[in-house]
């Protein structure tokens, strides 16, 4: 199994323990926003702010290690999964889960595939379902 500092250094970024600290909270939350991220490792690192979770977390999107969510009342979420998945919101708690579904997504995409709209591009496609888990 590939370790996170190395997973961080392939992408040409350097694993500093905050880099290694962020991400491995991301994998303890698995969707949070900046703020989860330096509550989770406040403890640890009492001085990280939250601008630096942040920027850290930006790198971390633009090597291709995390990704980002909008929440329905446009907060800012991470995803530490970089597969192509479907998210469930849960509007009553403001949280992320995960929902596998292979055909749903073939659906979708081989929908927008055949399909032409004019003057649009579509580059890349996200599934979100806002509900309440019961």
């Amino acid at each position: 199994m590939q370790t996170i500092k190395d997973k961080i250094k392939e992408t040409g970024l350097k694993a500093t323990p905050q880099r290694i600290a962020v991400y491995k909270a991301m994998q303890c939350l698995g969707h949070a926003s900046a703020d989860m991220v330096a509550e989770q490792l406040k403890e640890v690192y009492p001085s990280l702010t939250v601008a630096t979770v942040y920027n850290v977390l930006e790198s971390f999107i633009q090597a291709g290690l995390i990704t980002r969510r909008f929440s329905s009342n446009n907060k800012m979420y991470f995803d530490i999964n970089t597969y192509e998945h479907v998210h469930l919101y849960n509007a009553a708690k403001d949280s992320y889960e995960d929902y596998d579904d292979p055909k749903l997504l073939k659906l979708v995409t081989d929908y927008f595939n055949n399909k032409e709209i004019d003057g649009f591009v579509v580059k890349n496609i996200e599934i979100q379902l806002v509900g309440i888990k019961i």
